[in-house]
């Protein structure tokens, strides 16, 4: 391998630790301005000092990127079909290696679809592109694309994929990670970057680019999955806080929310679907039940001191009141006027309905006998 060749890989992929992290932005090639990349300069800025390397395309390079800042560019050369059309494979290449080489590119990419209706045509022309890539000392980047078929092969399909892509001469291969990726790795003679993918949530892709390292990747592709989060900039700290550190999946997502200004827990006073700490659902107040209209009034009852039903402390039943003496009105009651204590069209609490008082024998008249009515005589 010429020494201008091994230059260029290693500023792909770290000699310190022979890993790589490389943005992806560009999806747009068949994608569109796809969520969240409508605005690939403001998209890009922040999060191009970030990572090792960029994949893009010419035209976003020359429009979006600024030629100052000394980021090595994956340049993607091949195109030719959008997510509209029939068939996303078929690809042919769409970049001359001059151009590549005026853009001062790091490596060169493009995609081969195994398996599908143009696998010839794809797998052919990456044998070209590393012809004519080899005489500049550039890399080439093969990427194992499924189309619309993403998420769907397992090891089988990709170690077949990876290892075609690597016999045809191709220096790194991207493809997706998948169970059993050992064997995937094993199988490949050349380093494996995995791509990120759909968007997940970021504890899961932070789980993927672990388990793919793990399992022998020596980086990952990622796009979608940082600059579709809400903190592209977090996200891309704790992918490598993994990729280049040592944190784990729990690190690195403890990470990414302490740099998104996230708690890590909700606040200790308040519990999903409650008000307060002091107040539990369907509760109106601290010392309210439901259905409670006062803290010492029990459902249906008027004061304190009253039960339903029950005469007032101060009176026993079948005894006379203590401040009434025969033949005296109530102190509280007024002439025609019932007892503050009985409701309309109800008698006495002292007397049942259909029933003479208490303090009454049969054929005997009442102690609470109204005016016009005599006493009896005494003894």
């Amino acid at each position: 391998m010429d020494w201008g060749l091994k230059n260029r890989i290693a500023r792909i992929i770290s000699p310190a630790d022979n890993k790589a992290l490389m943005l992806a932005v560009d999806h747009g090639y068949f994608l569109g301005p796809t969520e969240k990349l409508e605005d690939l300069k403001k998209t890009i800025a922040p999060l191009a000092k970030h990572c090792d390397s960029l994949m893009i395309t010419r035209g976003a390079l020359r429009t979006s990127v600024n030629p100052d800042y000394p980021v090595p560019v994956v340049l993607r050369v091949s195109g030719g079909t959008s997510i509209i059309g029939e068939d996303l494979s078929q690809e042919d290449i769409t970049v001359s290696i001059k151009d590549a080489l005026r853009l001062n590119v790091a490596a060169v990419a493009m995609s081969v679809f195994v398996g599908s209706k143009y696998e010839y045509q794809t797998i052919v022309n990456l044998g070209k592109l590393v012809n004519e890539a080899e005489e500049y000392g550039i890399p080439v980047l093969a990427v194992t694309a499924v189309g619309k078929e993403i998420g769907t092969k397992d090891a089988r399909y990709l170690s077949l994929a990876c290892r075609v892509a690597a016999e045809q001469g191709a220096h790194i291969v991207k493809t997706y990670y998948c169970e059993n990726f050992e064997k995937v790795v094993k199988s490949c003679p050349v380093p494996i970057i995995i791509a990120g993918g759909k968007k997940i949530p970021e504890k899961d892709a932070l789980k993927l680019t672990y388990d793919a390292l793990k399992a022998g990747a020596v980086g990952v592709d990622m796009g979608r999955n940082i600059w579709q989060s809400d903190n592209p900039v977090a996200m891309i700290k704790a992918v490598h806080s993994i990729v280049h550190g040592t944190n784990n999946v729990e690190q690195a997502f403890t990470l990414y929310k302490q740099l998104s200004g996230k708690p890590n827990q909700k606040s200790n006073n308040n519990k999903p679907n409650q008000k307060s700490n002091n107040n539990k659902p369907n509760q109106k107040s601290n010392n309210n039940k439901p259905n409670q209209k006062s803290n010492n009034n029990k459902p249906n009852q008027k004061s304190n001191n009253n039960k339903p039903n029950q005469k007032s402390n101060n009176n026993k039943p079948n005894q006379k009141s203590n401040n009434n003496k025969p033949n005296q009105k109530s102190n509280n009651n007024k002439p025609n006027q019932k007892s503050n204590n009985n409701k309309p069209n109800q008698k006495s609490n002292n007397n049942k309905p259909n029933q003479k008082s208490n303090n009454n024998k049969p054929n005997q008249k009442s102690n609470n006998n109204k005016p016009n009515n005599k006493p009896k005589k005494r003894n």
